[in-house]
């Protein structure tokens, strides 16, 4: 039988054992030694790693073994090793937080099917390899989710149909519910820890180890500030701040993730960091309550998001378009903070106790988000109608009443299309395209003008549009900014 070696640096970690493959002695063995660093390979007297699943500043995964079970339960083993300059006090910090969010996870893991089951937690205390130093390992068992995670189910299969988005995002909302529910936030929902098993394509939300906690800081401090955890891209604004976090946080991760899974593109390449808005509607379709939905998850204000899963949920399966209440501001969360800080090799997340949510109430849908290229777009494609449309009205010869009038309700009609996103994209050039041909080549749509002009006038007129707008919209948040 093959044992892997858990000790971080172990020249040869593979250790093959020919008496172990009699069960018997198996089940009956005390312990067996690493060959090359005498490191003790069965675990807590029962578990016994044989491959590697991952590795990163923090420690490692390994696929194990129970053999305490009939059919030698597959299991997880994750090892938290401290950093090595970290003096006793961080140390005991460290070890009391791994024990704290164990706890957690059993507390939650074993309430759902959703999320993985916590088996086992222990620490482990050998000689080192430096004459005269102990080494300490901490370890936590959990249940073996086989399946692949949504990050390399997209890289592997492409991005998603609205109908895999939709699914993953109710599935997520509703382990979310139950996570919230109990007075716990996850603090790093991304693809790659949303995991669909092979043998029931059942959706399991993971990484709510502890480690992620530990190699960042200790907790909040007694101001109300979270940690500084997150991972680039989906945490939302008070997360990457460093300040408190709600249940409103997950969510917008989810939508995050959710984006991601619908256009097959990084989050940093759907945020405009110049405007500082999300440009994602360009790179995928959705329904328009779905779209709004996300949207309304995706702004940065916490009080502006829904604030709890249930209630999106609630939005999502409604029938009704119009807005009922706004929403209520989100509860904080304020956990007790441990004594000194422990410095971080990566900024990932981990669960922290959050209050009970309110009351849910249903919450109106923001109105379609455009980002500062559509905007733009629109205005180039308004501008360039609004040229064309001066031309057939004159060539057709009608009042400056009439004209006018007429000239005003066509362009209104045409910025109400596009707000509803009805034209929008390619529809914008193959319209702008055809239009121009007709008026060109129509003899009664361009008898007031001379050819040159019929091209000039349109052109000019969508500069101006655009550069009208563009300063229209720099002053608008100038003011905002002051005010």
């Amino acid at each position: 039988m093959e044992i892997y070696c858990t000790r971080p640096g172990c020249v040869r970690p593979q250790n093959s054992f020919e008496d172990l493959d009699d069960t018997t002695t198996l089940k009956t063995i005390q312990q067996k030694f690493c060959t090359a660093c005498g490191m003790p390979l069965i675990l807590d007297g029962r578990y016994l790693p044989v491959r590697l699943l991952g590795q990163g500043g923090f420690g490692a995964a390994f696929l194990a073994r129970d053999r305490r079970t009939p059919a030698m339960r597959t299991c997880v083993v994750k090892q938290f090793q401290p950093a090595g300059d970290l003096g006793p006090q961080q140390l005991a910090i460290a070890h009391t937080l791994f024990e704290r969010e164990a706890e957690v996870l059993e507390r939650i893991g074993n309430k759902h099917p959703q999320i993985p089951d916590l088996m086992a937690f222990f620490p482990l205390e050998i000689s080192s390899q430096i004459p005269g130093k102990q080494d300490r390992f901490f370890y936590l068992v959990q249940e073996f989710i086989d399946g692949q995670n949504l990050e390399e189910e997209l890289k592997s299969q492409g991005k998603f149909s609205e109908e895999k988005v939709r699914e993953v995002f109710v599935e997520i909302l509703k382990i979310l519910s139950f996570v919230h529910e109990n007075d716990t936030i996850h603090r790093d929902i991304k693809p790659s820890n949303i995991m669909r098993s092979k043998t029931n394509g059942r959706l399991y939300l993971l990484d709510f180890g502890a480690v992620k906690q530990v190699t960042q800081s200790p907790g909040v401090t007694s101001s109300g500030r979270s940690t500084g955890i997150y991972s680039m891209g989906f945490a939302p604004p008070e997360q990457m701040a460093g300040r408190t976090v709600f249940p409103s946080t997950d969510l917008y991760a989810l939508a995050v993730t959710c984006i991601m899974l619908l256009t097959g593109k990084e989050p940093q390449e759907l945020f405009d960091a110049y405007s500082n808005e999300w440009n994602w509607r360009s790179q995928g379709t959705l329904s328009d309550r779905f779209a709004d939905i996300l949207d309304r998850l995706l702004l940065s204000t916490p009080s502006q998001r829904f604030q709890g899963a249930q209630e999106v949920l609630t939005a999502l399966n409604s029938t009704s378009p119009s807005p009922i209440s706004s929403p209520s501001p989100p509860s904080p969360i304020s956990p007790p903070s441990p004594p000194s800080p422990i410095s971080p090799p990566s900024p990932i997340s981990s669960p922290s106790p959050i209050s009970p949510p309110s009351p849910i109430s249903p919450i109106a849908l923001p109105s379609p988000h455009f980002s500062t290229f559509e905007v733009l777009r629109g205005a180039a494609f308004t501008g360039f109608e609004g040229g064309l449309l001066l031309i057939v009205l004159r060539s057709l010869g009608l009042g400056p009443a009439i004209g006018t009038i007429a000239w005003l309700l066509i362009l209104s009609v045409l910025i109400f299309v596009q707000h509803r996103r009805f034209i929008e994209k390619y529809d914008l050039l193959i319209l702008a395209v055809v239009t121009l041909g007709i008026v060109f080549f129509i003899p009664p749509f361009n008898q007031a003008f001379l050819r040159e002009a019929i091209l000039f006038i349109p052109i000019f007129a969508s500069c101006c549009a655009v550069a009208f707008t563009a300063l229209f919209r720099l002053v608008s948040k100038l003011i905002a900014k002051f005010l």
